[in-house]
């Protein structure tokens, strides 16, 4: 049960304008400090793979809630890194159809990343709140989003339990900072049950913190396998050379791609079930790795665009562009080497030149001879690409994925001399709407903002 990282399409092979392997040697020495920077204070959510009681104490409240609440629905209430993950543990080890059809006995889950008046009204219509239990998520309890999604549950959860404010606490967990923050007074004056995101992890580090690990319980999910699977690469990127790092390697072929001008990082995610993986990466290599300052302090404004790509569906709408359009990508392909179904193809109209050639075949090769075939038209193309190999899609090689990119992403700001651990523009961003929400003490960020939109001359069209 391994994780496997195939290089050979970063590298040039003389006919073309990618690095040669010699080039990126050159530049290993970078890489090398980087990693041993990271080694030197290891980070907490690199330990998560080991903690056991974290795990124990998510699945006494899981089992908790199921024994004294008729579960049907379960629901989480965050967003950003406080949502994505649970939507890719969902995505990769829950039925596809879960939301409809559970495993038996389990509960319809659901991920509600927004404060979109239609979706979070129109769902709280369509599900019956008593039995229906809530996990609200952030670490700071500052996120005006997961605020108002708080506030709003909680009025229509109060009164579907006939305003019994003991009864409607109960269906609630809030998964918040256990020393402080704006949730912890909250919690305590309600009475609502609470999960801790430890010091040192991050939101978007966390999808193996009580933040994910609640949803995996919840759902009914391997939630031991996914932390071995962490657990492993963890130990073995310690133990390992710099050499056979495969994150290291990963992180420096990106930050030298990067330095070079390819500055899109593109996750093509071939199967349906890897699809939100995609979009956690998007959020881990975006918000750690966009930065406007380096260590020093100076003004470097540097960063990758992720994208997200979706085979075989996405070849038929982008990989136009990827092959022939600008050379300012670098490609990294989620291939699984067994899938959980083996579908044939049958025999039907195999007398037709259209579908002779698929008789007796399975969808799983197809999905992999065009995954192939993508990866080959690119590599022909000049444009460097990469796979990410699964040997299942399980819930011990989910935690391998969710530990490997993380220590890439680490590695990665090291090279570039960023801090992957910050997020100042996202912060920017929350005190504005803060102040325009009219929240105390951020009056005159308010006046300024107005100033802002009103000072411009308006260029408004209609149709």
């Amino acid at each position: 049960m391994a994780l496997h990282l195939h290089l050979t399409g970063l590298f040039a092979d003389g006919s073309d304008s990618r690095l040669t392997l010699d080039q990126a040697r050159a530049h290993f020495a970078r890489a090398s400090a980087a990693r041993r920077d990271h080694l030197s204070d290891i980070p907490k959510w690199r330990e998560l793979g080991h903690n056991k009681e974290l795990v124990q104490v998510c699945r006494a409240r899981a089992q908790q809630v199921k024994s004294e609440q008729n579960v049907e629905n379960f629901v989480v209430l965050g967003i950003g890194g406080s949502a994505l993950g649970n939507a890719a543990i969902l995505g990769a080890l829950a039925p596809i159809f879960q939301a409809t059809h559970p495993e038996p006995g389990q509960p319809k889950c659901f991920v509600l990343d927004t404060v979109d008046p239609d979706l979070l009204d129109e769902f709280f219509e369509s599900v019956d709140l008593t039995k229906t239990h809530i996990n609200v998520i952030s670490k700071s309890g500052g996120t005006i989003e997961t605020s108002s999604q708080f506030m709003l549950a909680y009025s229509l959860m109060l009164a579907a339990c006939d305003n019994d404010a003991e009864e409607c606490a109960k269906h609630f967990t809030v998964t918040t900072d256990p020393n402080g923050g704006h949730f912890h007074g909250v919690c305590e004056e309600f009475g609502f049950a609470t999960l801790p995101v430890p010091d040192g992890v991050g939101g978007r580090f966390s999808v193996l913190a009580p933040v994910g690990l609640f949803t995996s319980e919840m759902a009914g999910l391997d939630t031991d396998s996914m932390l071995a699977g962490a657990a492993k690469v963890a130990d073995n990127l310690r133990s390992c050379s710099d050499e056979d790092d495969p994150a290291l390697w990963y992180a420096l072929m990106h930050v030298l791609y990067l330095e070079q001008g390819l500055d899109k990082h593109v996750h093509f995610a071939y199967s349906h079930r890897l699809r939100l993986l995609a979009d956690w990466y998007c959020q881990l290599w975006a918000e750690s790795l966009g930065k406007r300052h380096n260590l020093a302090g100076e003004e470097v404004n540097v960063g990758p665009t992720p994208l997200k790509a979706v085979g075989p569906t996405d070849q038929h709408s982008q990989s136009q562009l990827y092959v022939e359009g600008p050379d300012d990508k670098v490609y990294t392909m989620l291939k699984i080497n067994k899938f959980r179904r083996d579908v044939n193809l049958g025999k039907a109209f195999a007398d037709s030149l259209a579908f002779s050639h698929l008789e007796g075949r399975n969808l799983a090769e197809l999905m992999e001879q065009e995954r192939r075939g993508t990866e080959v038209a690119l590599r022909e193309n000049g444009r460097p690409v990469c796979v990410l190999e699964m040997c299942s899609l399980d819930a011990f090689h989910l935690g391998q994925y969710f530990m490997f990119m993380e220590i890439a992403t680490a590695y990665a700001g090291g090279i570039m001399q960023v801090n992957p651990y910050d997020q100042p523009g996202v912060e920017a961003g929350k005190v504005a709407a803060l102040a325009l929400m009219g929240c105390d003490g951020y009056q005159q960020r308010a006046v300024e903002i107005e100033e802002i939109f009103n000072s411009a001359v308006e260029f408004k069209l209609s149709c």
